[in-house]
């Protein structure tokens, strides 16, 4: 089972490889799994995205087709971790941990909606980890639920069109990126945790006094 596991992971990690596999389906289908079950906290959603603009950029990928169908994707995981969340209420809290679900990952999600309210669904978009979670802890909180749709469209939206069209004009900008490509991916990944943790910082900070 373990050595399964290290395979998937393996596998999942292969961006690159990954994407030249499965194309448009399996991104919507990573992307879907990130806020819709919980599976957040192992997929690589932004570099995922910005790789696939990269090789959009390269031909490999139709660029519209993506912006498109990933954008639905990342809508409609939102909405079912939102489901998940409202349906469950506070057990949600009390749920052991699984291979896909962290207690603390939700308990940071869930300090952060605290703080930035419905605006958190936008902006946890950004935030690995709490992007998994913020549909799941708005539903437990009984966010209405038009101002949950309007917000998960448009964040979802920004942030596929962000890292996409991001990826896509640093590939059409630098010649032979893909040469580069886990270099670039590397720096992406390290990047992208950094609001993650200047956001712990801040929450420390703020219990201290």
């Amino acid at each position: 089972m373990f050595e399964v596991i290290v395979q998937f992971l393996h596998t999942i990690y292969d961006i690159e490889g990954v994407i030249k596999w499965g194309g448009v389906i399996i991104i919507c289908a990573i992307i879907f799994a990130e806020t819709g079950i919980f599976a957040g906290f192992f997929l690589p959603g932004d570099s995922l995205l910005i790789t696939a603009g990269i090789l959009a950029a390269a031909g490999l990928l139709n660029v519209w087709s993506l912006l498109f169908f990933v954008s639905l994707a990342a809508v409609i995981g939102d909405q079912t971790g939102y489901y998940i969340g409202h349906k469950m209420g506070k057990r949600l809290f009390r749920k052991e941990d699984s291979l896909l679900f962290k207690k603390k990952h939700l308990e940071k999600a869930k300090d952060f909606y605290d703080k930035h309210g419905p605006k958190t669904i936008v902006l946890a978009r950004f935030i690995p980890l709490v992007r998994t979670f913020a549909p799941a802890v708005a539903g437990t909180a009984s966010m209405d639920y038009k101002t949950f749709v309007t917000y998960n469209i448009v964040g979802g939206i920004v942030w596929v069109f962000a890292t996409i069209l991001g990826g896509f004009f640093l590939g059409s900008l630098i010649p032979d990126i893909d040469r580069y490509l886990y270099l670039v991916i590397g720096i992406i990944i390290l990047v992208s945790f950094i609001p993650l943790i200047i956001e712990i910082i801040k929450i420390k900070n703020e219990q201290k006094h």
